[in-house]
């Protein structure tokens, strides 16, 4: 083969293959700051890290999957997408939508595949995410309040029961990981209406009811006691300094009074962003018991 020719494929391959890592990328934009780092903090503080070859491991498992979630969800919302989101892949045309079907089947197979070098632990919660996107995806519980949430806890424990194995280089979670999963579940039912909020819109345009779109009042009422007692309770249960507790309290409560507060969808956004930040915060808590670092 000529030089020339091997320059040229070396080129195509180069150019083919940015292509689809930025294609990857926008199918997982979104969810960085609401699943990628929450969960790696989450695992960090919990397990605690014990490597820089875990810490690695944990993240190439928790964006793998993380694709897999987005590719299922944004074959069935394209619709959606293309009022809120128009730059993702396939409103933008970069991906059609049996391509987007298609990579699904593929990624549940790497995922599955990928879980089984890392052990038993890390394949039952690979499959519990997979099977709770399939509910929510394709058996229509993301059209229901109730059910989505189901599924967005299911899935989001999964998440940081794997993470959290993967990060501590253990087969099994201790007593301390399950109860903060465990109470992670919980806050994520009773606050993940957060993300709703900005995304009225188009959840009303493919008839998806979600909570805010449900009980528009209430829901915002509701979310504002649960960050208020959730950042109250978190603070005791896991016995962080007097300090700390004020500082949590009022991250919480900017949070749920801006949700209450400030009710348009530029303004709902900003505010999920921050609810993020206080979701980053709770997640780190268990490092305390661990560690006993936030005693002030």
């Amino acid at each position: 083969m000529s030089l020339q020719r091997r320059t040229s494929l070396r080129s195509w391959f180069a150019r083919n293959a940015a292509y689809h890592i930025y294609t990857a990328v926008l199918f997982t934009w979104t969810d960085y700051k609401t699943i990628f780092f929450p969960v790696l903090a989450f695992g960090s503080g919990t397990a605690p890290v014990q490597s820089s070859a875990n810490f690695w491991n944990a993240c190439i498992w928790v964006w793998w999957h993380l694709l897999l979630c987005n590719v299922s969800n944004q074959a069935n919302s394209k619709n959606e997408d293309a009022l809120n989101r128009p730059w993702r892949p396939l409103p933008s045309g970069r991906v059609s939508c049996s391509q987007a079907v298609a990579l699904r089947k593929v990624m549940v197979a790497i995922c599955i595949a990928l879980s089984a070098v890392y052990g038993f632990g890390t394949i039952a919660f690979s499959s519990m995410i997979v099977f709770t996107t399939v509910l929510y995806d394709e058996c229509g519980l993301a059209r229901h309040p109730i059910g989505k949430n189901f599924c967005n806890i299911c899935g989001y424990t999964a998440f940081q029961a794997g993470a959290t194995l993967l990060l501590g280089g253990t087969r099994v979670l201790d007593q301390l990981s399950i109860a903060a999963v465990g109470l992670s579940g919980m806050i994520i039912f009773t606050t993940v209406q957060l993300q709703d909020f900005p995304d009225q819109a188009g959840d009303a345009a493919i008839g998806r009811v979600t909570f805010p779109i449900y009980a528009p009042e209430f829901s915002r009422v509701f979310t504002l006691v649960a960050m208020g007692s959730w950042s109250i309770l978190l603070g005791r249960y896991w016995g962080i300094g007097v300090v700390s507790r004020c500082c949590l309290f009022a991250i919480g409560m900017l949070v749920g009074i801006r949700c209450f507060a400030y009710r348009t969808s530029a303004a709902d956004t900003i505010t999920y962003r921050m609810y993020n930040v206080w979701l980053m915060a709770a997640f780190l808590l268990p490092l305390h018991a661990r560690r006993g670092i936030l005693y002030i």
